[in-house]
């Protein structure tokens, strides 16, 4: 696999970044729903504790991703594409890049508000971003799994997308991303 895109194939880096970050995305949301409804004790703590450690883990590979789409560009859209299918591509994934560091960072702003440590996997803990304030864990709480709901549609659509260029349009879009696998001119 090359490790620079290809005029018709995303790069085995931009590959590893995309499916590494979906996997811990769909942690992410099972991590909470597990949590929500449990009652305070060791088994939520230790679910939050970990999706606290993903988060962050997410929040670092973003920096890291994003460095490298700045100076890695990904293959061109299909000429085919409409005008609004375009700007709609191109402004998912612009949304998926602002989620990806604001998920991460309202929650661990939202810990600091209540005075919740954020480590990473009990190897070292985060310095809290803000003092102790009830009223803005409350915002950052709604802001947090509003957020939630927002990627969640986003990812949706997203998926969407890619089975509707594979499936309907007959084109690459969904292989040039998949690893272990050649895009090919389909007609």
């Amino acid at each position: 696999m090359p490790i620079s895109s290809s005029p018709n194939r995303y790069s085995a880096v931009a590959q590893g970044f995309h499916w590494i970050i979906a996997g811990l995305i769909v942690t992410q949301f099972t991590l909470a729903w597990m949590a929500e409804d449990l009652p305070l004790g060791m088994h939520k703590l230790a679910l939050l504790a970990r999706h606290k450690s993903f988060g962050m883990t997410v929040l670092m590979l973003a920096v890291f991703r994003l460095l490298w789409r700045l100076f890695n560009r990904p293959p061109e859209l299909p000429a085919g594409m409409s005008k609004t299918e375009r700007v709609l591509a191109k402004g998912t994934h612009v949304l998926f890049y602002i989620l990806l560091f604001a998920m991460p960072l309202t929650g661990w702003l939202m810990s600091s508000a209540k005075n919740y440590s954020v480590s990473w996997f009990g190897r070292f803990t985060w310095p809290d971003l803000i003092g102790k304030n009830e009223q803005a864990f409350e915002l950052l709480k709604t802001t947090h799994q509003t957020l939630s709901w927002l990627l969640f549609a986003i990812a949706i659509l997203h998926i969407l997308a890619a089975l509707k260029h594979h499936f309907w349009n007959k084109d690459d879009v969904l292989r040039r991303m998949l690893p272990f696998t050649k895009s090919e001119k389909r007609s």
